[in-house]
């Protein structure tokens, strides 16, 4: 076994085949292994890799050639106990798109063989005997979950790491919202066509600039209101949850007590029509660009008493208060609408109750969201992180998209991959797979808590119990021919190859345009990304984030299939191609790939300035 095991530990040496995992991800072990390659493993409870010194690692090969053990019980590293999932050696790897089932029965029963017969060919005893011996070898590949956990000075000697330094501009809420600020200057597309609004509180400029979009969006969301049938119910105003105690969910900074009978017989402020219709008309004007030589403050902000407008507004939309408009005003406020939405991408996302969610900057898995329709909750929560570092805010707050598309009444999302395998030239590839999240309770709107709208696995984990519709999954995941057959049914066929799937690549380009130059570049790196978009009704994607080193962890049939393809898929784009451009890389896709700029050499370069002095006159 010994003798075995140096034979391949030496052809894995020569062919630079020597590779590192941090993090779980059995897959990728399994994979590479299956290659050829032999693993150097990592040290328990995350310590950094570092190399061995060379006369102790040579003391302790000859003991371990003579038959005698390891003193120290650190140099040969038992992963077998760890936190690692493991989804087992015999499980196939499934194709991402359909083909005929007789040769998927074959090419399952090939894979399975195969794997079984490596299984039973290299025990892990093998494999942390070769362990033991290329522990002085620096790997020349690396799969970690976070580059922190590796030592410094070994870190530049690998050829290829899947991570990218400094990705604080690309996956972080706030790093991202200041980005796609700066759109305007590499791409001429306008930000609100796929990103819904986005301000950084911890900023005073931007938290203003909040207020006023909040004042605005709550002076259209009136006229829209005011145009609605009243049928059973006042205007805005449906079924209130019988209890606001919701297991894992932050309640509203400030609480709102049911209105009395007294409160909704009171008269609305005669004028809130008028002044609604005021504002949206000065909000066209500034939008015509007619106040660009005004120096004084924006009319939208100063032309009406917004705190009372607020209180009103409040009643109609979230206390049932009933709204009285004439004709004139229903044909005024349909006029004034419809020049609004030729001027403003998101309109038809807004509805009508102006939602607003909060997100922490740095967090991921849905952790700390709040949602929240009234002004002075957000207010509230900003004068936490008004005072921090101006490199660092806390909080964003972001329109929610209160008209999503649902499937069976229920909200969900996109998980969608992309792998950047450089950032100069910018190289981009899109994964053809992806799936859907599903939450666990029907959409609405007057029940602000996650079972409803926050579509991560984490936060629907909670509710396992609940099932929002029987057609939904009880995992509750879609895969992408799931989906598309739904839209078939919808007779939207058509929807995802012509409207979703083109708006995901241009707004994770244009993403990624706008953060490269913030982004730590690396040569042989490459990393891959997991893009959140949501739906709106006429599909249209919108992008809510960016995740780097997506999770790989499978919660479903669908994901268990999905999630190891994608793995093997990213293995043979960053490896395959080195040697054979032609090579199968699955599902991946060239999105982009930049066009060489030639730098221009100044070293060595002779100038002189050429002409004739000025005589004078």
């Amino acid at each position: 076994r010994l003798k075995k095991a140096k034979l391949r530990v030496e052809k894995a040496i020569k062919e630079k085949k020597i590779f590192a995992v941090q993090g779980p991800y059995p897959i990728i072990r399994r994979l590479l292994r299956a290659r050829g390659w032999v693993e150097r493993k990592l040290p328990r409870k995350s310590r950094p890799l570092k190399q061995q010194p060379g006369n102790q690692k040579k003391q302790q090969l000859g003991n371990r050639a003579a038959g005698g053990g390891d003193k120290q019980g650190e140099a040969e590293p038992n992963t077998r106990g760890t936190a690692q999932p493991s989804l087992g050696t015999t499980e196939p790897l499934h194709d991402p798109w359909p083909h005929d089932k007789n040769n998927k029965g074959e090419r399952e029963d090939e894979d399975e063989k195969e794997a079984k017969e490596q299984c039973s060919e290299d025990s892990d005893d093998i494999h942390d005997l070769m362990s033991f011996l290329v522990q002085d070898q620096v790997p020349n590949f690396l799969w970690t979950i976070r580059l922190s956990n590796i030592d410094r000075e070994l870190l530049p000697r690998i050829e290829v790491v899947n991570r990218f330094p400094q990705l604080y501009a690309l996956c972080t809420k706030e790093g991202l919202c200041q980005s796609l600020q700066n759109l305007p200057w590499f791409e001429q597309v306008d930000l609100n066509t796929f990103f819904p609004r986005c301000y950084r509180l911890g900023l005073m400029d931007e938290q203003e600039a909040f207020i006023e979009d909040f004042r605005l969006t709550a002076a259209r969301s009136l006229l829209k209101l005011a145009l609605q049938k009243v049928v059973d119910r006042p205007v805005g105003t449906e079924q209130r949850p019988k209890s606001d105690k919701v297991p894992g969910w932050r309640r509203s900074h400030v609480s709102h007590p049911m209105p009395s009978a007294a409160r909704l017989r009171s008269p609305l402020y005669p004028q809130l029509v008028e002044e609604a219709l005021e504002v949206c008309e000065q909000h066209l004007g500034v939008l015509g660009h007619q106040d660009i030589d005004r120096n004084t403050p924006s009319p939208c902000r100063t032309c009406i008493a917004w705190d009372r407008f607020l209180q009103e507004y409040y009643r109609v939309a979230h206390e049932g208060t009933r709204l009285v408009v004439s004709r004139e005003q229903r044909e005024q406020c349909q006029d004034v609408l419809r020049r609004l939405k030729e001027q403003l991408p998101q309109l038809g996302i807004e509805g009508n109750l102006n939602v607003w969610i909060l997100k922490p900057s740095a967090k991921s898995r849905g952790r700390g969201i709040v949602c929240t329709t009234r002004l002075e909750e957000v207010l509230q929560l900003a004068q936490s992180c008004t005072g921090s570092s101006a490199r660092v805010c806390e909080w964003v707050v972001q329109k929610y998209v209160e008209r999503p598309l649902t499937i069976f009444d229920t909200k969900f999302d996109i998980r969608q991959w992309f792998v950047v395998t450089d950032w100069k030239p910018l190289t981009v590839w899109f994964s053809r797979d992806c799936y859907r999240r599903f939450c666990s309770r029907t959409f609405s709107l007057c029940h602000l808590e996650p079972a409803r709208h926050l579509c991560n696995v984490s936060i629907q984990k909670r509710y396992k119990t609940l099932q929002p519709d029987p057609r939904v999954p009880l995992d509750k995941i879609w895969s992408n021919t799931q989906f598309q057959a739904h839209l078939a049914q919808l007779g939207r066929a058509d929807a995802w190859q012509q409207v979703i799937v083109p708006g995901m690549k241009a707004a994770i380009l244009n993403a990624l345009r706008c953060a490269r130059d913030h982004v730590g570049s690396r040569k042989g790196s490459f990393e891959l990304f997991g893009a959140d978009f949501l739906i709106g009704k006429d599909f249209q994607p919108w992008l809510l984030e960016i995740n780097s080193c997506p999770t790989m962890s499978p919660s479903s049939a669908v994901t268990r299939r999905l999630c190891a393809n994608v793995q093997r898929d990213t293995l043979c784009l960053v490896l395959d191609r080195k040697d054979n451009p032609t090579c199968s890389i699955g599902a991946f896709e060239l999105l982009y790939r930049e066009a060489p700029v030639s730098s221009c050499l100044s070293v060595g370069l002779q100038l002189e300035v050429t002409g004739c002095s000025l005589k004078n006159p």
